[in-house]
């Protein structure tokens, strides 16, 4: 017989491990290791919607008829310990996995099989549309790759939002453009929100765990109590159906905006189901495509959808296989400063942050522009350095997984990875979200101010990141102009700011809690 062994984050009955496997005669082996949940210090909603999901995904299995050997991690210390339970009881002559979705997992792996005495039959990840060797093909020897010809790519091969004579409907590829509504505009449309985010209530089997997820990583941050994500594959389509009918249409025009005590907005927060497999990315796409086909919503809240799940998901996928193991210890600039302590608190003066983290802390969520253009970008104009930052986010989010993190943080939110993922960094001031929030109403510091005891910390660390980097940015063309615009200063305004700036560094950007 064989074991079908499938792992956390591959939560689906259409390929991968269990594709080919004997309803009557095979074994589908899942294990909660206690080891792996304490890997990192994960908040306490991601625990429990891994390990509610795998426990109702077994329950999915056997009432399909399917014999499951589930390992809970009351019991389980580790994989090795499950795994040789397993053998001693069902003595299988394979152990069949789909590739794991991080290096660590691949490495570790094939050395408990080989040590249980059964084979391992490794079979490929098919829970992306593109997979690991046809992304390295189409990347090649590139120095930098660019996601647009990478979407574009994708699009074609599904034929998604295309036109008859094979060109992309309406006649662009990218409408971001449209997608970049600020405050001003959401105030003047009236303020628009949605109904609500649509959480599930959470059932005996996700109650169990929440209590087991408190006594057993009740050091974690966050609190399970609360919980409302979806955990089964029923209520993750439940959750599709009612961002494309509720949120989609807003969603392109607002999707870079960010509004206190609106966390979710108009966003899908589609990617932690995503990510568990209990949602495809083809069908995800498909939804928004069909949606808009029926006029239901604009075509370009429906690309800029697209985009996110077929282009740029599949694409820090890729990036994540093709750079290696080495790709998480990048710091092409240098970066030395530890992560301040209050990014575990989320106490400071600074009210876009402190609206950022609490609610990152509180529910385990971001949406992308809070991570890239918020924490990320104070994290870039600090010079943290990026592997703590990268375990931050690691730990942080219900949608974390290493393939998602590692080129979202290391190589456009710190831009460590020399300019591979994006031709400039996405460092800036506060006048980016002065206008892109309301954030800065009532926030102790002032986006107008450049100097100053009131000034923005964001603006004093963007010019102080710039002289910090001239040289390296001098040649970049998106960069050159504010180099420039630097060193044309007097040396008097360069030498004060460059002081104050270092003031802001030694409050904010110091290891110890503000």
């Amino acid at each position: 017989m064989r074991t079908g062994w499938v792992l956390g984050d591959q939560l689906s009955r259409d390929g991968g491990a269990m594709a080919g496997l004997d309803r009557a005669r095979d074994v589908v082996l899942m294990v909660e290791s206690r080891a792996r949940g304490a890997h990192r210090r994960y908040h306490k909603r991601k625990l429990v919607l891994v390990y509610s999901a795998m426990r109702h995904f077994a329950g999915e299995l056997r009432a399909a008829g399917w014999q499951v050997d589930y390992h809970r991690l009351e019991d389980t210390g580790s994989f090795g310990a499950a795994l040789e339970s397993h053998v001693r009881r069902f003595k299988p002559e394979t152990i069949r996995v789909m590739a794991p979705s991080d290096w660590t997992t691949t490495r570790v792996l094939p050395r408990i099989v080989e040590g249980s005495g059964a084979r391992l039959e490794m079979v490929p990840d098919t829970l992306f549309l593109v997979g690991r060797d046809e992304f390295r093909s189409w990347a090649g020897d590139s120095r930098r790759l660019l996601m647009e010809h990478h979407y574009r790519r994708v699009r074609r091969a599904h034929g998604l939002l295309m036109d008859a004579e094979g060109g992309p409907v309406g006649g662009a590829w990218n409408l971001d453009a449209e997608n970049r509504l600020g405050i001003r505009e959401w105030r003047k449309a009236g303020c628009p929100r949605p109904a609500g985010a649509g959480w599930e209530a959470p059932d005996a089997v996700t109650r169990e765990v929440m209590g087991m997820v408190e006594r057993e990583f009740g050091a974690h941050p966050g609190e399970a109590e609360g919980f409302g994500w979806p955990v089964d594959r029923a209520g993750s389509l439940r959750w599709l159906e009612r961002f494309v009918r509720e949120r989609l249409p807003e969603f392109g025009a607002f999707e870079d905006l960010m509004v206190a005590g609106e966390p979710w907005l108009f966003h899908s927060m589609l990617t932690p189901m995503l990510n568990l497999g209990l949602l495809r990315p083809l069908e995800c796409a498909r939804a928004a495509e069909e949606a808009w086909r029926a006029g239901r919503v604009p075509l370009a809240s429906a690309e800029g959808f697209v985009r996110q799940v077929v282009g740029w998901r599949e694409f820090v996928n890729g990036v994540y296989w093709l750079k290696g193991e080495d790709y998480g210890r990048v710091n092409g600039l240098g970066a030395g400063r530890p992560l301040p302590g209050w990014f575990w608190t989320g106490r400071t003066e600074m009210r876009c942050l402190a609206t950022c983290l609490g609610e990152a802390l509180g529910t385990g969520y971001n949406h992308h522009i809070q991570r890239l253009m918020v924490l990320g970008n104070f994290l870039l104009l600090a010079g943290v350095r990026p592997d703590e930052a990268l375990g931050w986010f690691n730990e942080m989010y219900v949608d974390a997984h290493d393939w998602v993190m590692a080129a979202n943080v290391l190589g456009m939110a710190l831009h460590a990875d020399g300019g591979f993922m994006a031709t400039k960094p996405y460092a800036a001031g506060g006048a980016y979200i002065s206008r892109m929030s309301d954030y800065c109403d009532g926030c102790r510091f002032s986006p107008k101010e450049r100097t100053g005891p009131d000034a923005c910390p964001f603006n004093l660390l963007y010019w102080r990141f710039i002289a910090v980097h001239a040289d390296r940015f001098r040649s970049n063309p998106r960069m050159a102009t504010m180099v420039r615009a630097w060193e044309t200063r007097p040396a008097e305004e360069r030498q004060r700011l460059l002081r104050e700036a270092q003031g802001v560094l030694d409050v904010h950007a110091s290891d110890v809690t503000a």
